[in-house]
């Protein structure tokens, strides 16, 4: 597996299999559907609690575990999830709602924790946290256009070889560990500010 850096309180690992049957490419898009829905419900839940969490930050310097929680598991979910629709793996990825910031561990490719800082918040970068996360959006948004040309190349190299290019899909996995971590800022789970790096 790929651990990211043990610096940030935010890390995924994935472990990539050998091979992917080349017809995988054609219908995980297809078979995902029901976890993509469930994203779009977690998301929209995750910010409704990211203000109650910016709320309850300013007001009290802490962030409430159950908040955090919520926060881990969504990001994990999604992870999960995006693993599988990019055809990165064969396992369907498991419905799970476990609101903890430790991975379950029931998934046998794809590791996600998370380390809420819960006391001591930082409330003067709280309260300016969408202005401060301005720079990781944008370079995420360039980098979202990037990984949508690396998924078609990496489509058509499944479909004919069974294998991702291990550059591309190093790449496609970077993307998603910058993206957790921008997330488990943007959501207040830590007030480390995420580093602009793949890695």
């Amino acid at each position: 597996m790929q651990p990211t850096s043990d610096a940030y309180p935010a890390s995924f690992w994935f472990d990539p299999p050998e091979r992917i049957a080349n017809w995988r490419p054609l219908v995980h898009w297809l078979l995902a559907i029901p976890h993509l829905a469930i994203i779009y419900v977690l998301e929209a839940v995750s910010q409704v609690l990211a203000i109650i969490s910016w709320f309850a930050i300013l007001f009290t310097g802490r962030l409430p575990a159950g908040l955090a929680n919520f926060q881990a598991m969504y990001a994990r979910y999604t992870l999960r999830t995006a693993t599988y629709f990019a055809f990165l793996r064969e396992e369907y990825p498991p419905f799970n709602f476990s609101t903890t910031p430790n991975d379950p561990g029931d998934d046998p490719r794809v590791r996600v924790e998370v380390i809420p800082q819960l006391e001591g918040r930082n409330r003067l970068t709280t309260a300016f946290r969408l202005i401060l996360a301005i720079p990781h959006l944008v370079v995420l948004a360039l980098l979202f256009i990037a990984v949508s040309v690396v998924g078609l190349i990496a489509f058509f190299a499944v479909l004919f070889t069974g294998r991702w290019p291990a550059g591309l899909r190093d790449f496609a996995l970077g993307v998603g560990r910058w993206w957790l971590r921008f997330e488990a800022y943007l959501t207040l789970l830590t007030d480390d500010y995420p580093p602009f790096s793949l890695s």
